[in-house]
Parts: C-alpha cells; sequence; structure tokens
C-alpha cells in the first residue's frame, strides 16, 4: 500500500521507497530519490492511536516554529492539497520534509545532552504564548493514578497469562513504590512536545536539529515534559535492559544546555524547577506500570522480536523503567543539587 500512497504526492523526478526501522507507532519509509538520498519521510498512521485531524495540530504547530526560527519537520500536501492522503483501504498516509541525518537511541557523550537540552528549550520558548485548541487529544496520557489502576486492573484479568507471575513480582515494587507516595507537581499548563525520548530528537552530526513525531503534541506540565526527556536521555543503557544507569554528568549536560538555550522572555517557574527531579522519578514509575500492564495484555507497545514475543520485551522493559526509578529516587538528592546550581546561573545570566 506504501507504493500506491507515495503517488499522491509530487516528487521532482524518480523515488524509491525504503523501510525506516526507527518507528515503533507509524510505519515510516524513506523517500530517496535516483541517488538515494532521503527527500522525505512517509508515514502510515496508526489510527488505533491517531485520528488523522492530528495533522492540523501538527500544520499549526510547525507554522508557529517557522515562525520562529525554529527547524522543525513540516507535513508536505498532496497533489490536491491536502495534509495527509486516505488510501483505498482507508489506512492513513503522511509526507514529511526531512531534518537532520541521524537518529539516535541512546546519547553517548556531553555534547549530545547538552544540545538536546538547547533545542528542547528553543522549542518551549517558540511556543510560550502560542494558543491552539488541539484538533486530536489523548486523554490521561500522564495521569499515573490510572496507569496504577490499570496495571492492577491487568494483574486481576490476566491471570493466566504466561508471563503473569513475572509480571507480578515487577508490579509489587511499582505499586508499593506509588503507595508510598508522591509530591504533586506544580508549575503551569504549556504547550508540550509530549514523548521527548531521545529517538525523537533529529540531530545533523553532533548538534539535535528538531524534534520529531509531532503526534503527541499537548498541553502539560513542565515536569512532566522534562521528566520524560531525563529518563530517556540520561540512562546510557537505552530502556531494552533490566540493568539502567541513572548518568548525572548527562544529566548535568542536559539541564546546562536547556539554561542555555533559554531566552529573556522564556524561563521555567520556581515551580517547575522544583518539580523536575520527582517528575522525573515519578515518570520512571509510571513508564514502568504502562510496560508492565502490556506485558499482558500484548496490545499497545511496539516491540523488537529479538526479546521475543511484545509480552517479554515489555517485561524487560518494564524491569528497565522500576530499576531506574529506584537510581533517581538513590541519586535524588545529587539531582536536586545540580538542578539547584544550573537555576542559579540561569537566574544570575539574566540579571
Amino acid at each position: 500500500m506504501a507504493r500506491e500512497a507515495v503517488t499522491a504526492w509530487a516528487w521532482p523526478g524518480p523515488i524509491r521507497l525504503r523501510p525506516c526501522a526507527d518507528g515503533l507507532i507509524n510505519r515510516t519509509y524513506w523517500v530517496e530519490d535516483g541517488e538515494t538520498h532521503p527527500i522525505a519521510v512517509l508515514q502510515q498512521l496508526n489510527t488505533s492511536i491517531f485520528g488523522p485531524e492530528v495533522h492540523e495540530d501538527i500544520a499549526a504547530v510547525t507554522s508557529r516554529l517557522r515562525e520562529k526560527g525554529v527547524s522543525t519537520p513540516e507535513l508536505l500536501r498532496t497533489r490536491s492539497g491536502n495534509l495527509y492522503h486516505a488510501a483505498t483501504d482507508a489506512s492513513i498516509w503522511r509526507a514529511l520534509t526531512v531534518v537532520g541525518n541521524r537518529t539516535i537511541h541512546r546519547i553517548a557523550q556531553r555534547r549530545e545532552a547538552f544540545s538536546a537540552g538547547r533545542l528542547v528549550a528553543r522549542f518551549h520558548g517558540a511556543l510560550d504564548g502560542f494558543s491552539w485548541r488541539f484538533r486530536s487529544l489523548r486523554g490521561n496520557v500522564h495521569d499515573t493514578t490510572a496507569h496504577m489502576d490499570g496495571l492492577r486492573a491487568a494483574l486481576a484479568v490476566h491471570t493466566g497469562h504466561r508471563l503473569h507471575g513475572e509480571v507480578a513480582r515487577v508490579a509489587d515494587r511499582i505499586l508499593g513504590a506509588w503507595n508510598r507516595g508522591f509530591p504533586p507537581l506544580r508549575g503551569p499548563t504549556r504547550l508540550i512536545h509530549g514523548d521527548l525520548k531521545i529517538s525523537n530528537v533529529r540531530f545533523q552530526d553532533q548538534e539535535a536539529a528538531a524534534l520529531i513525531d509531532l503526534d503527541t503534541l499537548q498541553y502539560g506540565l513542565w515536569a512532566v515534559e522534562m521528566g520524560d526527556a531525563m529518563r530517556s536521555w540520561c540512562n546510557p543503557a537505552a530502556e531494552d535492559t533490566d540493568a539502567p544507569r541513572f548518568d548525572l554528568s548527562l544529566f548535568e549536560a542536559a539541564l546546562t544546555g536547556y539554561a542555555a538555550g533559554c531566552s529573556p522572555t522564556f524561563q521555567p517557574t520556581d515551580d517547575e524547577w522544583g518539580s523536575l527531579v520527582p517528575g522525573l522519578e515519578r515518570i520512571c514509575w509510571e513508564l514502568a506500570a504502562r510496560f508492565a500492564r502490556d506485558a499482558l495484555e500484548e496490545c499497545y507497545f511496539g516491540f523488537d522480536p529479538a526479546h521475543g514475543g511484545r509480552g517479554e520485551h515489555n517485561l524487560l522493559r518494564a524491569r528497565g523503567q522500576a530499576a531506574l526509578a529506584t537510581q533517581v529516587g538513590t541519586h535524588r538528592g545529587e539531582a536536586e543539587r545540580i538542578v539547584a546550581s544550573v537555576r542559579a546561573g540561569l537566574v544570575r545570566s539574566s540579571s
């Protein structure tokens, strides 16, 4: 169907399609010219998660980013002038411009963390004050209480699942941590990316160039946004391991980069800085719960068959995020001192 769908766009010459293995949610292809240079990205939208109206949201936000001088992938209109193409089998397809030349799945050096942080600050700054009524919204994405309740329900329903005993053991850790209580996250509601894992930061060589996968754009809390980013960026072992590591050096580099990307007109509030580390720990436990639930339900998260089935891969991820949450809690004091130092430096540079 991809070969049919790609004809909905006008291309400057002969093209070929090459599957892209990076995306787990939307089926993705590189559109390459005759010399095999990528000229666009073709994606089949996962309509079990997103509706086609999400493209109106993407078009509005990317227009704002372009106006503010922030690099971003943009939707290419079809021959008919539409933002997406509905194929004969009712599948939904879109084409986007290519930004950057590299996708990474774990940060290997401080320079990458610094550059990614600076880009995200510029992204947030560009969208600060921008008002948009979203056409596509996913409710309760970061409702941690709801995710914990969902895990409990999955444990009760899927008692016959082959992995139930193993999932129950990691679930005991997750639910035990949640039941001990977490402070509320504070700060204003902002327009955020919504999924700042490092593979959604596109690089041009060593420099962060643009944020991709904009289906998750939403209004939310800065502490959730940045907590999710730090969860991904500061774990050099990535998420497909049960032996993660919370790297404080990468954490410091990422926040220093973020401060460098702030402007006199956009900076996080005191409440937001204060909620960052609690938000990071909370999002690790939340994602552990979501992975554990899907290890039993086997219906949402993508998976790599190299790890076995969907259940096995997501059980591994659940264990990894639970271990990472524990590490964040262990190093909470050091992380808070880094936040305070970066925040103080930002205040001094702005005065």
